[in-house]
């Protein structure tokens, strides 16, 4: 029998496309990438128009022998890797390993992991995109130029280990200035006046001051509001004009990669690299209730919203028989992308079939990716629904020069909203019929109200991806990459979902921003973007790009060059503390774990003191190793020391002994027969978590702050902290999911 070879990157891909294919067909995969440059050197010959030396990634040389003796069994090999750059670029590294062979080759395009989709791919085989591979070869050079000739650069004036990115460090030049933002932010007085009014009617509402003689009013401070309230008790309040309108809201189009992201991370509480490695799954493939295997959704990386006419009417067809005819607009909806240089050749982010509603395969699915398919089912099937009608009505008010507006709305039809609302929908209040200009309204109650103006937000996962994606920074499916990456290395932590730079971040950023000026900025890096698209539509060569590149990174090295030490030397800080060990002074400097105060008479003196956040010397770090008690294992004094992310205790008798425990406690391990304590901690990626001081022994983590509050109703040994936007700060028992939501958070 003839056999063919089709090879993709997934192993869980493979195991899903091999039950669509007939015995005449062998499916494999890569596990990934196969080659990539040496990690010891550039593996980029400058003076070679750029040629790239790639070689075998560790731990592969064993999924490549396998590939090699399939491709040399095979009558023909189709290549199937992912439909995106990256995925050409590996299709091409495979290719060069069976070039030797002769054998056909062919690339073929899966945008969904189906029966048909399979197929259908296959027939439309071609052949490799050479555009897409020097594109990628670019992206991934200018990538490794950057990490190898800038980070140097970091490592002589900060520490070694540290690394800069082409993209990555515009990201956190923008987390770290949002964040200077907010610490340089002086918060402003205002007041608000609203008025408690009623018709004659006895109906009731609420109205704001806006204005006074028809300009806009700004009530500065408590002085001022007492005045106005003072005129307004002595005022009519006359209905000037009542206007009415109905509106209609139409639905937002299918998902694409930045948007489910987006969405992944607001209503599901998903990271973004959590998002994309469930859809991945939904992707790739999932066991359905009827036995079969198949992908519950198209590819997930895109930014196209364009959508198949089949999906469209399959989509129409499930519409009207779940909510009826009135649910459906006359015309399929189509929708037009906003971008420049989309990949439509994808379709945007849908149910394969849109037929399959999630509560049908909720059964064989896990309940992330459950809720993640209902996410992306339940925006595809609105985005085809008929608008949302509502009835608005504006009513402005005058009590003598002072003008009043409230405003009230009614949903007449709900449309698209009975299936999927972008952002929760706000309680308004639905005022009288009653109301006509002229009507005299009972004054209830003047309420005036201080406020104080609010620094802008710090960027989250998802406001973070929808600047980038505003800005053209990096491309949808890098997003979750950057977001990791910089937590990964230490410049970001991610606080309550909000996204912090450490010490470290900032000083980086700042290093980056003052001596790359030129590269660490978005016009740069959008600029890099663009290029990569006109390599990829052949409009450029990836040999043309990565010179120009490179004669502009070269000046830039060259300007710090003979420098780093004078650089170094700016970022110590001078005291007047002095050692106590040799009497010679004592000056700040960085180290991997933050500031500290050295001695300048090292090497010959090494003392040191760690310091704390705002500066000073940090008392508890400098006492004697008795006052933290012995060493669990070894019985040595434990020594408290700052690391990476934060304080822990250690054993004296390092590197003999490597006991380490927690500094800061919050309750016992809630586990039974467990005598550890719970502690905040940092994961790799920089999220806080809460662990027990007895792991691996004990094996308690929870992503939520524990509380030693027993749960009243299933007797649960602890509860967590938790914060919504619509139920401010509670607590939630683990076990049964009971709530405690405390009365002052609780919604009218």
């Amino acid at each position: 029998m003839v056999q063919n070879l089709l090879i993709v990157e997934s192993p869980s891909k493979a195991k899903t496309i091999n039950k669509y294919l007939g015995a005449e067909y062998t499916v494999l995969s890569t596990v990934g990438h196969i080659r990539d440059l040496p990690k010891s050197k550039l593996g980029i010959d400058i003076d070679n128009d750029f040629k790239q030396q790639y070689v075998t990634m560790t731990g592969k040389k064993k999924t490549i022998d396998q590939l090699k003796k399939a491709a040399q069994e095979a009558a023909t090999i189709y290549l199937a890797t992912d439909p995106d750059r990256e995925g050409e670029a590996i299709a091409w590294h495979v290719a060069e390993l069976f070039k030797s062979y002769n054998k056909p080759t062919f690339r073929v395009m899966f945008y969904e992991i189906t029966k048909s989709g399979v197929q259908r791919g296959i027939k439309e085989r071609q052949q490799l995109n050479m555009n897409l591979v020097y594109s990628q070869h670019a992206r991934r050079s200018i990538d490794r130029l950057v990490g190898f000739k800038v980070s140097p650069f970091l490592w002589k004036v900060l520490y070694s280990g540290l690394s800069a990115g082409r993209v990555q460090s515009v990201a956190l030049r923008l987390i770290a200035e949002r964040q200077d933002e907010i610490d340089a932010f002086i918060p402003q007085e205002y007041w608000t006046i609203d008025a408690d009014v009623e018709t004659p009617e006895k109906s009731s509402f609420v109205a704001s001051l806006e204005k006074f003689k028809d300009k806009k009013l700004t009530i500065e401070n408590e002085e001022q509001s007492k005045e106005i309230v003072s005129k307004l008790n002595e005022s009519d309040f006359i209905v000037a004009s009542v206007t009415q309108k109905d509106g209609k809201k139409n639905p937002a189009p299918p998902f694409i990669t930045s948007t489910l992201q987006m969405a992944g991370f607001s209503k599901l509480r998903y990271s973004t690299k959590r998002t994309m490695a469930i859809a991945q799954q939904l992707y790739e493939g999932v066991s359905l209730p009827n036995g079969e295997t198949a992908g519950l959704i198209t590819y997930m990386r895109t930014d196209s919203v364009r959508v198949s006419n089949q999906a469209i009417e399959e989509g129409r067809e499930k519409i009207k028989s779940l909510y009826g005819p009135q649910y459906l607009p006359s015309k399929a909806r189509v929708f037009a992308g906003k971008k420049t240089n989309v990949q439509d050749a994808h379709e945007a982010i849908r149910p394969t079939n849109p037929l399959l509603s999630p509560s049908d395969v909720k059964s064989t699915l896990t309940p992330e990716q459950f809720k993640l398919y209902d996410l992306i089912w339940s925006r595809f099937i609105a985005s085809q629904m008929a608008q949302a009608k509502v009835h608005q009505t504006r009513v402005d008010i005058l009590a003598g020069d002072y003008g009043f507006k409230t405003t009230g709305s009614q949903l007449i039809f709900d449309g698209f909203l009975r299936v999927y609302q972008d952002e929760a929908q706000e309680k308004d209040q639905t005022l009288p019929m009653e109301l006509k200009a002229g009507m005299v309204l009972i004054r209830k109650e003047i309420k005036p109200d201080q406020h104080f103006t609010s620094p802008p937000s710090s960027y989250t996962e998802s406001s973070l991806v929808k600047i980038l994606d505003k800005l053209g920074i990096g491309r949808p499916s890098t997003y979750s990459s950057i977001i990791s990456v910089v937590q990964a290395r230490g410049y970001v932590l991610s606080e309550k979902r909000k996204l912090i730079p450490t010490e470290l971040g900032r000083i980086t950023n700042t290093l980056l921003v003052k001596h790359f000026p030129d590269m660490d900025n978005v016009d740069f890096t959008k600029l890099m973007e663009d290029e990569l698209d006109k390599i990829e539509d052949g409009e450029l060569s990836y040999e043309a790009m990565l010179k120009e590149f490179w004669d502009n990174l070269s000046k830039w090295l060259e300007n710090t060059k003979g420098s780093t030490s004078d650089i170094k030397k700016s970022l110590q800080t001078e005291t007047d503390v002095i050692c106590e060990k040799c009497s010679k002074p004592m000056t700040i400097k960085w180290s991997r774990n933050g500031r500290f105060m050295a001695c300048t008479g090292y090497p010959e003196c090494k003392n040191t003191k760690a310091l704390t956040s705002d500066g000073k010397v940090d008392e508890e770090l400098n006492q004697t190793h008795e006052d933290y008690g012995k060493c669990d294992k070894c019985d040595s004094p434990l020594v408290l020391k700052a690391g990476r992310f934060g304080k822990f205790f250690a054993c004296s008798s390092y590197p003999t002994c490597k006991f380490t425990k927690p500094f800061e406690t919050i309750m016992a391990c809630p586990k039974d027969d467990c005598k550890g304590r719970i502690s905040k901690r940092h994961s790799k990626r920089g999220r806080i978590f809460y662990g027990c001081s007895n792991y691996p022994t004990c094996d308690f983590v929870s992503w939520d702050e524990p509380s030693p509050q027993k749960c009243p109703a299933c007797d649960n040994h602890y509860m967590v902290k938790k914060i919504t936007k619509k139920k401010g700060e509670y607590t939630l028992c683990p076990k049964c999911k009971h709530e405690i939501i405390s009365t002052e958070n609780a919604e009218d």
